[in-house]
């Protein structure tokens, strides 16, 4: 683990050093009218160029006038050949006045970008935006307190199916003990309950509304027209591939040919739930989606592989089934928790580099707070881990020379522990990385 320390803080260095490249959430780069536009006319539409194409979403533009009456005629559309650009018909015969515009644009990381601007026809007085009656533009509180829980959840759901992997590697024991099955049940079942909760949930979040509007089947419409919507489907149908996969992959007796048959179907299931996390958070905000996306991948996949097998690891220290030799099992899980955290530095690091603006949002963001925070919560999950390679270590080297019941149990009650500690750590860095991924990295 030492070896780990040294690349976080060489790749910590990187970053402070590095000047990332500008990454953001979609954005007004012009408008028709502009904002504060005086017209001898009212147009027959408004017209929005954005800084990146995120197709139609229908009611994305709103007009309405000083009462708040809606204005505006017709779904929206795309104008011109220009695919940044969409608008809304108004309709026809408006008399003289201000008008407000209402915007509520989903980027493509799945987060609302809303706002307004306002223009006038006619000579009467120009209303700015900020003294026009307008709809409320702000997410309820409980709306987007409810969508962070509900995306930690889902972290923990897959952290739990990521135990699959130490089953399947290091303890195939484990494949008959019936409370390793249940947390991989639970792992599955839990992704399935918070992709259905943040389907429901994203209507409300991007339109501003309170959580009575989880029953809006228009919002649920629009959810469904939206990528974000449709990747949220296809992890509720990679998830519920691993469900059916999981029975027969953890048959004791499964021949060999079919075993094979059922990890790669559990690998291609998985690669699609973590792709579906990947594709809807701040990575495809990047210019160079790619890099990002693959990153995070790496990252999230990283993570799973080792706090899945933390926690199952922890449940078998705890609970040991009688006459099991757990320190090979420890040792063998050791190398492969040693990959995941060189791979979980480097990704982050280049998510880092990637995704935040500037190196001064480290200290001037609360996006750039929390991830010091979630570095912080990494290099003292690495400083424990080190304590658990040393107890494994020591396990495994003492137990043979002095041949004592007492140096085993002592050795393992320090495992026991530290690999405790480990799991708690694991939660609450996974609850930085759900607020992470509903906070701007540029504010």
């Amino acid at each position: 683990m030492k070896r780990a320390l040294a690349l976080l803080a060489l790749l910590a260095g990187w970053l402070l050093f590095s000047a990332p490249p500008a990454s953001a959430h979609v954005e007004i780069v012009s408008s028709a009218p502009g904002d504060g536009a005086r017209l001898s006319a009212a147009p027959s539409l408004v017209s929005v160029t954005l800084s990146e194409n995120i197709g139609i979403q229908p009611g994305a533009i709103k007009v309405v006038d000083l009462g708040g009456r809606q204005v505006d005629s017709g779904p929206v559309f795309q104008p011109g050949d220009v695919p940044e650009q969409v608008a809304v018909r108004l309709k026809p015969g408006l008399p003289d006045g201000s008008y407000l515009v209402e915007y509520a644009f989903v980027s493509a990381d799945s987060h609302p970008v809303r706002g307004t601007f306002a223009f006038v026809v006619g000579t009467g007085p120009l209303v700015t935006s900020a003294g026009a009656v307008s709809a409320a533009t702000g997410t309820d509180p409980a709306v987007s307190t409810l969508s962070t829980a509900v995306r930690w959840l889902a972290y923990l759901g897959v952290v739990l199916l990521g135990g699959l992997a130490f089953v399947v590697l290091c303890r195939p024991a484990a494949r008959t003990d019936s409370r390793a099955r249940r947390l991989l049940n639970w792992g599955a079942g839990l992704v399935a309950v918070t992709t259905v909760a943040a389907f429901v949930l994203q209507g409300p979040y991007a339109a501003g509304r309170n959580l009575e509007a989880v029953f809006d089947t228009g919002l649920l419409a629009d959810t469904w027209r939206v990528a974000y919507g449709k990747l949220l489907l296809l992890r509720l149908a990679g998830v519920g591939a691993l469900a059916v996969l999981l029975p027969g992959l953890l048959r004791p007796r499964l021949p060999d040919r079919l075993r094979s048959r059922y990890e790669n179907l559990a690998i291609v299931s998985g690669f699609v739930v973590l792709l579906t996390f990947s594709a809807t958070g701040h990575p495809v905000t990047d210019p160079i989606m790619f890099v990002s996306v693959t990153a995070d991948l790496v990252h999230f996949g990283a993570i799973a592989l080792w706090a899945g097998g933390l926690t199952q690891l922890a449940l078998a220290l705890y609970r040991p089934a009688g006459g099991e030799d757990l320190r090979p099992v420890a040792a063998r899980f050791s190398r492969i928790a040693a990959g995941s955290v060189q791979a979980i530095a480097i990704s982050g690091v280049v998510l880092a580099l990637r995704i935040m603006p500037s190196l001064s949002t480290l200290w001037s963001t609360g996006f750039g707070l929390l991830v010091l925070l979630k570095i912080a919560g990494f290099a003292l999950l690495l400083a424990v881990a080190s304590r658990s390679r040393r107890a494994v270590q020591q396990s495994l080297t003492e137990a043979p020379a002095e041949g004592t019941t007492k140096t085993v149990a002592t050795s393992l009650q320090r495992l026991r522990l530290a690999v405790g500690v480990e799991v708690l750590l694991s939660v609450v860095v996974l609850a930085l990385a759900a607020l992470l991924t509903v906070t701007p990295p540029g504010g």
